[in-house]
């Protein structure tokens, strides 16, 4: 870092930047949680089946996975900011075309663009931060970018509840948000990153996956998790008689949970270790989803929601620090690119196979899809460590 670049991070400018790019990635989690919720919601009301619906849903991170080979060349090219508004561009337009026409295969292209813009406004923000920050206040200022992001799609799918107003209203709100903070966005002085060029990637991601293989089933659990209950769970609440209000609240207290235990589930895994804590957190947050369905009452909704929220929701943070922990170094940037691919692979496909299990079994299956997703952690967590101990007892007799 340039020695004029370290000085900026003592005035009140480099400060104001962060602030700016943190409300940037809050408002952005609030859209995605948003659309998540309400688009699932309007198709449901027009008839669209809820496989197909899902299969909807997934367009978003289709989109986010094709995009993200393509991010790095024109950040370097163009420098941050221009990627930001190029972002920012993409979403704001699909808000202001979703309620124009309700049609199933273009709410498909206009998720699609959804998911690059995401991609774009993430990449260049998260980078920006990560490149510029001071190295001793890296890990709070990281902490502060995802929390904002989690608050921000916490309260994405409250928007339902302004549904009754029309349904217009909740991409107004949305596109409102980002015109806000689109004001300071383009008063910001842009920067272009320095970003190396690796070599030899396919050997790099084969040792990833020899070194931390079962470390890496995280990332596709908590993809698989968060976007089935957001873009299906809303469908499963109107199928089994809830309140639109009742569901924006409920995946509201899943991400709340997970806010106030990311913190203590991280530092017990420092004193107890990854494996251990990501064991248990998944095999009591898989039997929590799939005791949903015994449950009527509002309240005990709410307490299973924020529980598992609270252990499951940790499960991508949690995952990298295992995977950090197995690897080397030089192999944590390949490692969260492969992290990347598992949670948009998992998002792709949790809406469609959990609209699948409503639509040709029963409301109730989706839980137990759920359940049996977040408890296969536990299970191969189990038994990989059975099994290297075997090999160990075994080259220790020879």
């Amino acid at each position: 870092m340039s020695e004029a670049a370290i000085a900026y991070h003592h005035t009140k400018g480099f400060q104001k930047r962060f602030f700016i790019l943190v409300a940037t990635v809050s408002i952005s989690g609030f859209s995605q949680g948003l659309l998540l919720s309400l688009l699932s919601v309007i198709l449901d009301r027009q008839g669209v089946r809820a496989d197909f619906n899902g299969l909807s849903s997934a367009a978003l991170y289709v989109g986010m996975l094709l995009a993200s080979p393509f991010m790095e060349a024109p950040v370097r090219k163009f420098g941050y900011k221009p990627i930001i508004l190029f972002g920012m561009s993409l979403l704001i337009g699909s808000m202001i075309l979703f309620p124009l026409w309700l049609n199933f295969y273009f709410w498909i292209l206009l998720r699609f663009l959804v998911g690059i813009g995401d991609n774009a406004l993430h990449f260049a923000t998260q980078v920006w931060i990560t490149s510029t920050v001071a190295a001793n206040k890296r890990g709070r200022s990281i902490s502060l970018y995802g929390l904002s992001y989690g608050i921000g799609f916490a309260a994405g799918p409250l928007g339902l509840m302004l549904l009754p107003y029309g349904e217009w209203v909740p991409f107004a709100v949305s596109v409102l948000l980002f015109f806000i903070i689109l004001i300071p966005i383009l008063r910001l002085q842009n920067e272009k990153p320095k970003l190396g060029r690796e070599t030899h990637v396919e050997k790099r991601y084969l040792k990833v996956y020899a070194i931390a293989g079962v470390a890496l089933m995280p990332f596709f659990i908590y993809g698989f998790l968060e976007s089935t209950l957001n873009s299906i769970f809303p469908i499963y609440g109107m199928r089994t008689g809830l309140e639109l209000s009742t569901i924006s609240k409920l995946l509201s207290a899943f991400v709340i949970g997970s806010l106030i235990l990311q913190l203590p589930l991280g530092t017990l895994s420092d004193y107890i270790g990854r494996r251990k804590v990501l064991i248990l957190a998944t095999f009591s947050g898989g039997i929590l989803f799939a005791l949903v369905p015994m449950f009527h009452t509002t309240i005990l909704l709410y307490i299973i929601f924020t529980l598992a929220g609270g252990l499951v929701g940790s499960l991508y943070s949690l995952g990298l620090a295992y995977v950090a922990d197995l690897i080397g170094p030089a192999l944590i940037p390949t490692a969260n690119i492969i992290a990347t691919i598992h949670f948009g692979v998992g998002s792709i496909i949790g809406p469609y196979l959990g609209g699948s299990f409503i639509n040709h079994i029963s409301p109730q299956s989706l839980f137990y899809l759920i359940g049996v997703v977040v408890v296969s952690f536990a299970f191969f967590g189990i038994f990989s460590t059975l099994v290297k101990r075997c090999i160990n007892r075994r080259k220790t007799n020879i």
